[in-house]
């Protein structure tokens, strides 16, 4: 089941077990369940502190991880290869004892929940965001035995899953809890737990603050601490949008990567240097006073900077048209490799002609009965070679001149009606989901008036990464840059630091 660089990567991680651990396996007689088993008896072979017995659970092929003499907390119905094998690790470390790389308070929150939690939460297998969203509930149930959670393989249960249209899709106890990717302080706070501000308040003040967890933000940081500057960083995330990013293929020196894979990166550059960094918040509000920079917390905490650096980046941007919002995660998706699985043999649109909607219509033309790609203008803006890729499939139709008017369906997508531009003629198309790859909208909503935004909510910055207040800086996809790119993101956060480093000087 493993290859033998995997295998060799297990056996050193398994070396790092604290104790005994018990995989509880339901076994069948099917395929699924014959992977299963094959799967579990290679692990429990390169430890001696892993053993298996067979046990009917709710589910078939499925198993539990647990220490010998305790229940447990965490399942995985199916095979959790792919992007969940992270998981299944993580999971049988955590459970042996070994002690998860969480914040201290963190844990203290989870384990001051009180009541039963049942979660389980429907993946796929290709997903980007829901081995975040496992690990987080993972975690949550090795530290509180009062909560479990099982992760549920939609393609190997398909039946179970049939109505789920976007992942990963969580449940507590049988009622929908949420979608998408969350982290374990999101998850905290639907249950409501909050961080403690008190965790926050006192630290001194900062030389330079930075508010976001992407490209820029972490060449940002490392910037700044490189010249000795006193920095913190605040975000949800490190990695930020990049995290829900399949392939990599044009970072110079870096001939492919996954975005999972270079927020990792990013993650451990960042440890490497004297970093507060703070995960798992947002800002709420900056302003400056005559003393400091003040950035408030969602947690009502705040910490004053002499700079700050507003990285926060950029989200899916939506189609805005009648039907859509009624319908996101009921066949309106926004990521082709998350939740495109789930749309097996079944007809889509992909609404947008830049790199982003042609790549998604070539992933998803290898998934899907048939695409079909709507783009506004007069010809598609994506990169030729990716045109080219493109028009080369057979199963994927190209509509230029075509404006989306709206998404047709009451509980699930059914179509989408849209404007011939060239004839002006309204038309509808028969779907069973649309993924919109329409471009980005900053993340600026929590700004206010603090600094100056154009027409389009970009933050305005001249060339050294200054707002129009003095101090304030800003850098990558919530600026008015005009070419939205990794690369980019890492060089203007760079050029922010320096400028941040110059300010404090001569201030």
């Amino acid at each position: 089941m493993l290859n033998a660089d995997l295998k060799q990567q297990l056996q050193q991680l398994l070396g790092l077990m604290e104790g005994d651990v018990e995989f509880r396996a339901s076994i069948g007689s099917d395929d699924k369940s014959k992977e299963l088993k094959a799967l579990l008896d290679e692990i429990a072979e390169m430890s001696e502190h892993i053993t298996i017995v067979e046990k009917d659970l709710k589910r078939t092929p499925s198993f539990s991880v647990s220490k010998p003499d305790e229940e447990a907390g965490v399942t995985f119905a199916g095979i959790p290869l792919g992007h969940e094998f992270n998981s299944l690790v993580l999971a049988i470390l955590q459970v042996s004892g070994r002690a998860p790389k969480e914040k201290q308070s963190i844990i203290d929150q989870i384990k001051g929940l009180e009541g039963k939690y049942n979660f389980e939460t429907y993946v796929s297998l290709t997903c980007q965001k829901c081995p975040d969203v496992v690990q987080a509930l993972n975690l949550m149930s090795v530290v509180n035995p009062n909560i479990t959670h099982t992760m549920i393989d939609g393609s190997v249960f398909r039946e179970e899953s049939e109505d789920i249209m976007a992942v990963p899709a969580v449940f507590l106890d049988g009622e929908e809890f949420g979608n998408g990717r969350m982290t374990i302080s999101d998850i905290l706070t639907k249950l409501g737990s909050t961080q403690d501000a008190s965790e926050f308040e006192g630290k001194d003040p900062y030389d330079v603050l930075i508010i976001g967890g992407g490209p820029a933000s972490g060449s940002a940081a490392i910037y700044t601490a490189r010249k000795g500057l006193r920095t913190g960083i605040i975000a949800d995330r490190i990695g930020g949008q990049v995290n829900d990013t399949a392939g990599i293929e044009n970072f110079i020196t870096v001939k492919e990567t996954t975005g999972s894979q270079f927020s990792a990166n990013l993650a451990a550059h960042i440890d490497e240097y004297d970093i507060d960094t703070m995960t798992g918040i947002r800002a709420t509000n900056i302003e400056k006073t005559d003393q400091a920079i003040r950035v408030t917390l969602e947690n009502d905490a705040v910490l004053e900077t002499k700079t700050a650096i507003i990285s926060t980046g950029a989200s899916w941007r939506k189609l805005n048209i009648p039907g859509e919002d009624r319908l996101i995660n009921k066949g309106v998706a926004f990521c082709p490799h998350c939740d495109g699985p789930l749309f097996e043999n079944k007809d889509v649109a992909v609404i947008g002609g830049g790199n982003s909607g042609v790549e998604a219509a070539i992933d998803l033309a290898g998934i899907v009965k048939h695409v079909t790609l709507f783009e506004y203008s007069s010809e598609l803006k994506a990169d030729t070679v990716l045109q080219d890729r493109l028009r080369s499939l057979s199963n994927v139709d190209i509509h230029t001149n075509a404006r989306t008017a709206e998404v047709l369906g009451e509980d699930h997508v059914t179509g989408i009606s849209y404007e011939d531009l060239t004839t002006g003629e309204m038309k509808e198309l028969s779907l069973d989901g649309i993924f919109v790859q329409i471009g980005l909208v900053p993340n600026t909503h929590w700004i206010g008036d603090a600094v100056e935004l154009n027409n389009r909510g970009e933050i305005v910055i001249d060339r050294n990464n200054n707002t129009n207040v003095p101090g304030i800086f800003a850098a990558g996809d919530v600026t008015d840059q005009k070419n939205k790119q990794i690369i980019i993101s890492m060089g203007a956060g760079a050029n922010a630091a320096l400028n941040a480093f110059d300010y404090i000087i001569r201030n």
